[in-house]
């Protein structure tokens, strides 16, 4: 997928138009936070797993390479062979010639955000390969030609009305040319059709959302169960991961798997849990007879140990997008790659770079719900912060945005100039602000007032409004 996120302040414009995308959003909305919440509720242990899933996983990453390694020697115990690939560029190589040795045409895919990350669709259909998506979410911005927009609801932007007619428009081929309204009518209708590639399929690619150290298994969670047949029927099975998807026993897996589904969905556990190990064995009435895993790094050996070391701990939930009040209404195209919301924000600007992604460090109120509901305790905001500091100091803030920083960051210093300084201009904005309550101009807010009214101030700042009423509550 091409990044776009250097156009992120006019994707986000565009989107805040669109009526039908923000139908799609205020649909899906609260359906993720409602869910969460109540399954959170349910189970009264769930922030004691999320202190020992945090502790998997940072004992993980201290001794990354030796899990890497334990893996990769059950994979090839099991029949099974580990590629290791620094780089998108390199894990393309080796799928493609993989395809290519198996002599494969057709292509089935399960859901895999690191199959976005490194674009092999595109590099594949490049080779005229015939790829079929068949995650439905996936299928469906296939056919729409579009990326994903939500991690685990890629095709969360489209309304019901837009899918009937992108399956009407597409499905007609197959012989199926009636248009289906009801959702259990559209399920069916990409059901039909999707079944003939699995059977058809020469080589299957699935992602991963674990690889177990001690057996060499890997892990998928699916509601569908198109990654079982993806995984089970085509001749060849090729896993996409990257590196920090290893985790060290099962038992540490279903820790972080009760963890996963909640906060992802709101379920228990998804529908369907499975674990593949190796190619089929002597008795095994499905399987594929050659099995790949291609690791991909792509800048996460970078992260160990830096600022952004937390980060490594994402187990792609979805929940600080469900959450955010910036994806929320802006959705995840106008993003630009592969990650969006709070997680994409700080993922982006380190594999794409600052200068490519600055945008986006910027495009958070840093309210602090992301860092809240975040299942492994990773500090978004904060590595937000960090991300600024860093666009600051490589010169990458311009004009204005760098004069008022400067200027905030000379009073913050001093924090009597700033005290009396916020006293004044509380005043004087009350002054002028009085007789409406609201501005709708104000000088070095025109980004704010362009689109919305500014509320007056009440006159005095926080900080003396509280002490205020601490006087009172002590009298």
């Amino acid at each position: 997928m091409q990044s776009q996120s250097h156009d992120f302040k006019q994707r986000a414009t565009a989107a805040l138009r669109d009526v039908q995308l923000q139908k799609a959003m205020a649909n899906a909305k609260t359906g993720f936070i409602d869910k969460r919440r109540l399954a959170v509720q349910a189970l009264p242990e769930f922030e004691a797993l999320r202190t020992r899933a945090k502790e998997i996983k940072e004992h993980t990453l201290k001794y990354l390479d030796f899990y890497l390694e334990q893996f990769e020697k059950q994979v090839v115990a099991s029949g099974g062979q580990v590629h290791w690939a620094d780089t998108a560029e390199t894990a393309r190589h080796i799928i493609v010639k993989l395809c290519k040795d198996a002599n494969a045409k057709v292509i089935t895919k399960g859901k895999s955000m690191i199959g976005e990350e490194i674009a092999i669709n595109e590099a594949l259909e490049a080779e005229q390969f015939e790829v079929v998506e068949t995650d439905l979410g996936e299928y469906i911005i296939q056919l729409a030609k579009e990326p994903p927009s939500h991690i685990i609801a890629p095709a969360v932007h489209k309304t019901r009305e837009q899918i009937t007619e992108l399956f009407h428009q597409h499905h007609q081929q197959y012989g199926l040319t009636e248009k289906q309204t009801e959702r259990a009518a559209l399920v069916n209708e990409a059901r039909q059709v999707l079944r003939k590639k699995y059977l058809i399929a020469d080589v299957g690619i699935t992602g991963a959302n674990f690889l177990v150290a001690e057996t060499g298994s890997t892990v998928i969670v699916t509601n569908e169960g198109n990654g079982d047949l993806t995984n089970c029927l085509p001749r060849v099975h090729i896993v996409t991961a990257s590196i920090d998807k290893v985790i060290p026993t099962l038992e540490d897996m279903t820790t972080i798997i009760r963890l996963l589904g909640r906060s992802a969905t709101g379920q228990e556990m998804t529908a369907y849990t499975t674990l593949t190990t190796g190619i089929k064995r002597t008795g095994d009435i499905s399987g594929a007879e050659a099995f790949h895993v291609v690791l991909l790094d792509n800048g996460r050996s970078r992260m160990l140990g830096n600022e952004f070391h937390d980060m490594l701990r994402c187990i792609r939930c979805g929940a600080c997008l469900n959450h955010c009040p910036v994806y929320g209404s802006i959705g995840g195209h106008a993003y630009g790659w592969v990650y969006p919301g709070p997680m994409g924000s700080v993922l982006t600007p380190i594999m794409l770079g600052l200068q490519e992604a600055g945008d986006l460090p910027n495009a958070c109120t840093l309210n602090g719900r992301c860092q809240q509901v975040c299942p492994m305790s990773i500090p978004l905001p904060t590595m937000l912060r960090h991300h600024r500091i860093r666009q600051y100091k490589q010169g990458l803030v311009h004009g204005r945005a760098r004069w008022a920083l400067t200027l905030w960051a000379f009073f913050a210093k001093h924090p009597r100039l700033y005290h009396a300084g916020t006293a004044i201009k509380a005043k004087i904005l009350r002054f002028f602000g009085k007789k409406h309550g609201y501005f709708q101009q104000l000088p070095f807010a025109s980004a704010w007032t362009v689109s919305r009214d500014m509320p007056a101030p009440q006159g005095e700042t926080f900080m003396s409004h509280w002490k205020r009423l601490q006087k009172g509550f002590n009298q």
